[in-house]
């Protein structure tokens, strides 16, 4: 009897303790803008008494689970207006909220959104978010709006100068920064050679780029990600809104196909300075056109489709004797599914294509390359509770290179038509990732990614003696191609080459209080593309490659230190960073390489390594009139690339010299200083100035060190690899908008932007080349320079 009355009682304790577990609810919905639909990323749902909350993720969801209880929710999203609601929750709940613009009330006095605003608490570091209408505000060469040029503002983000294509991440390379427009890769951001970014800011919703602390859901890349989303189309109404500068104009159209179920958005770009050309008798061809659409249709409260795309291209032409055309052409299939309140699904399929060509009449052949790939992506998000969300999916892309086919171009061509051996890869992943907040002043956020990479067959693949395709002369000191010994057909259904790689991540934040934390992260990475580029500055030209049985892929460690303060109430803000990169397998180049058109190119290239180590500070001003930042980065990069070991006993020394004596050397993006300030005043409702001031210490280069006569010829030689630096680099960019007062008593509604690039006019060198004057016999040294300063003017218009 008595043990019958301890499992009776022992059987209602387990059932009060579970009744009490189970009286948490579930807090859940969208939130999106009241006048588009548009859905919002990043707003935040907090509850003051309980000193928690969570914010929106890409597609406007929140999730948040809460004792039962009356609460009051506060939603906030800096630029919309707050609302406070109470709430009972006693059971699980959905509440949709819809944020209205203030700037409908304050008539553009408010510059800026809650996303760049920095939260203490999370454990994500290494992150910066930029608005677009803090993009737009930023003054750039010929007045057009530019993610690329805003984004090298940022600490620890810088390029090759101007007219360079692509973006540096704390001293890495241009190859190894991710970049997704809508989930998409792009592989290579930049029109005109880098003038301006394939990315127009009207169709643009919300852009991250994480430096460190990469979340364990990306990989492939070694240095950052830079993740760029569309917005989705106005589904209350029809709206149009763009641009007309100097060089480049744009226009976006967005409306409802069915009203507040499904909408559109279409946007293009074009550049049309060429047109002028003919004027000054010039018989050259320079432009670019980009295109962006998307549709969306909500099918019911938990489902939800999209469909995006991008085409772009650039054409450069010199007299149609040299044609350069080369583009981006991506699709994105995206199904959002909601489980439960708890459990956020999305599945998309993407395809991308880069294409680069050549057409040259004056030698008689075109030129055709590129690189596809097929991505299926599922990724999900589970809301377990206020203090746990687990992020976890799997990742599958299938590359196809076409490293080159060459063919005549006319009848009398003497040119043969050949096709460089195309390259086939697939790369898996599946990843997890967990957000958790211990305690009220502890938070982590660690994961595991898993990447598997198979270099599959090929046609044709050449075979070296010892499995070694670049020799070494010890008598000249030089590194040689050496000549295959056997070319065999693995054929398309073998692989070559299999990679696997465990990717941990680790991050950390610790808040002292509700105004300063510590943060810290680790990151791993592995990336299997390479960007064969022997140049500073990337060129439509350069050719991706796969790794394979000749070359490894890159492994990243990083680590990064952090001290996080806001001040007065977030009206400024400090981020101070330290981090610590070892890159392994960074691939360098023998000396004389050539990398075009090179069915070989594992005969000119050599697995390296390299690190990058610095400091980063920013101070910002998030609110006011006056609104802008600080940014400082102290930082080193180099490359190393040592002796290989012996592989056979001949007789004599083997010993290698390996690149520049196998000792570490600047890279091409080691820049010791970057400062960058970036201003914004709101003088009134009519006018508004903003200025951006950039000092960076010169790339390095190289310059001669002797020369000698051969022939009656005078040949300079080099020294060891970038020992030299072009003279240090600074411009200062200022603009002024102009809002006119009758654009409240109309639909058409327009600004006026006057813009000078480079105000004092400082000719800042791309290069320094050394020539002889004819006259005195004596060298010079030339330096060329891209802009002066640079005036312009452009008018944008919405209805």
């Amino acid at each position: 009897m008595n043990n019958l009355k301890s499992l009776l009682l022992g059987l209602s304790f387990f059932s009060l303790i579970t009744i009490t577990a189970q009286q948490k609810y579930t807090l859940s919905g969208t939130i999106t803008e009241e006048n588009s639909n548009e859905t919002l990323i990043g707003v935040t749902i907090a509850f003051p008494e309980l000193r928690t909350g969570v914010t929106t993720n890409e597609y406007g969801f929140y999730s948040i689970t809460l004792p039962e209880g009356e609460y009051q929710v506060l939603v906030s999203y800096l630029g919309f207006k707050e609302i406070v609601q109470n709430i009972v929750l006693d059971k699980d709940t959905k509440i949709d909220f819809k944020l209205t613009e203030e700037a409908e009330q304050l008539e553009e006095v408010v510059v800026t959104e809650n996303v760049e605003k920095m939260d203490i608490r999370k454990p994500q570091m290494s992150v910066n978010t930029l608005s677009v209408s803090t993009i737009k505000k930023i003054p750039v060469i010929l007045g057009e709006a530019d993610v690329i040029k805003s984004i090298l503002l940022l600490p620890g983000v810088t390029n090759a100068g101007e007219g360079a294509s692509g973006f540096n991440v704390r001293g890495g390379a241009v190859d190894q920064n991710l970049i997704l427009l809508d989930e998409a890769i792009i592989f290579n951001s930049s029109h005109l050679f880098g003038f301006f970014s394939v990315f127009n800011p009207d169709a643009i919703k919300d852009i991250k780029l994480y430096k460190g602390g990469i979340p364990a859901r990306y990989g492939g890349r070694v240095s950052s990600v830079l993740d760029i989303f569309q917005k989705e189309g106005n589904s209350k109404e029809l709206k149009v809104n763009g641009g007309i500068g100097a060089v480049a104009s744009r226009l976006l159209v967005e409306g409802p196909i069915k009203k507040d179920k499904a909408a559109f958005l279409i946007g293009g770009r074009a550049s049309y300075a060429h047109l002028f050309l003919p004027l000054f008798d010039v018989d050259n061809t320079a432009y670019f056109f980009d295109l962006n659409t998307k549709l969306n249709y909500k099918l019911n409260a938990n489902n939800n489709i999209f469909l995006s795309g991008y085409f772009g291209r650039d054409v450069f032409g010199i007299n149609d004797s040299f044609v350069n055309t080369y583009g981006n052409t991506v699709a994105n299939f995206r199904w959002n599914h909601l489980f439960s309140d708890k459990l956020f699904s999305n599945l998309s399929l993407i395809y991308s294509d880069y294409y680069y060509g050549l057409k040259l009449d004056f030698v008689g052949f075109n030129w055709n390359s590129g690189i596809r790939n097929f991505n299926v992506k599922y990724d999900l998000k589970h809301y377990v509770n206020d203090k746990l969300q687990i992020n976890y999916g799997l990742n599958n892309i299938y590359y196809q290179f076409n490293p080159g086919k060459i063919e005549p171009s006319n009848s009398e061509s003497g040119i043969l038509e050949e096709q460089l051996t195309q390259k086939y890869a697939n790369e898996f992943a599946a990843y997890i990732d967990v957000e958790h907040r211990v305690t009220e002043n502890l938070s982590l956020g660690y994961g595991l990614r898993f990447s598997n990479f198979i270099r599959l067959g090929q046609d044709e693949l050449n075979i070296y003696e010892n499995d070694n395709p670049v020799l070494f002369d010890p008598f000249l000191l030089i590194y040689q191609e050496a000549e295959p010994i056997e070319v065999i057909n693995p054929g398309r259904g073998g692989s070559l080459a299999t990679f696997s790689n465990f990717e941990p991540r680790a991050s950390l934040a610790y808040t002292f209080n509700s105004k300063s934390s510590v943060k810290a992260s680790y990151t791993r990475l592995a990336q299997y593309l390479h960007l064969l580029s022997n140049t500073s500055s990337p060129t439509p030209l350069d050719v991706w490659t796969p790794s394979g049985p000749f070359v490894e892929p890159q492994l990243l460690d990083q680590y990064a230190l952090g001290y996080f303060r806001n001040i007065n109430d977030g009206e400024y803000s400090i981020e101070s960073e330290v981090f610590y990169k070892d890159i392994q397998n960074r691939i360098d180049y023998i000396d004389g390489a050539n990398l075009i058109a090179n069915d070989a190119i594992e005969q000119v290239i050599l697995n390296g390594e390299a690190r990058a180590y610095g400091l980063e500070f920013l101070l910002r001003k998030n609110e006011g009139r006056f609104q802008g930042w600080l940014a400082y980065t102290l930082s080193k990069s180099e490359q190393r690339t040592p002796g290989r070991p012996a592989v056979e006993d001949n007789g004599r020394s083997n010993l290698e010299s390996g690149i520049n004596l196998g000792q570490w050397y600047n890279t091409p993006y080691d820049k010791t200083h970057d400062v960058s300030l970036f201003a914004s005043y709101e003088l009134n409702k009519k006018w508004s100035f903003n200025t951006n001031f950039v000092y960076q210490t010169g790339q390095p280069t190289n310059y001669p060190v002797g020369q000698f006569e051969f022939q009656g010829l005078t040949i300079p030689y080099f020294g060891l690899r970038n020992e030299e630096r072009l003279p240090d680099y600074h411009r200062i960019d200022v603009s002024a908008t102009l809002t006119p007062k009758k654009n409240a008593n109309r639909k058409v509604q327009g600004e006026w932007i006057f813009s000078i690039y480079n105000l004092y006019n400082r000719r800042n060198a791309a290069s320094i080349n050394f020539r002889r004057n004819q006259d005195t016999g004596v060298n010079e040294a030339i330096r060329t320079s891209i802009f002066g300063v640079v005036p312009a003017v452009t008018y944008n218009f919405k209805f």
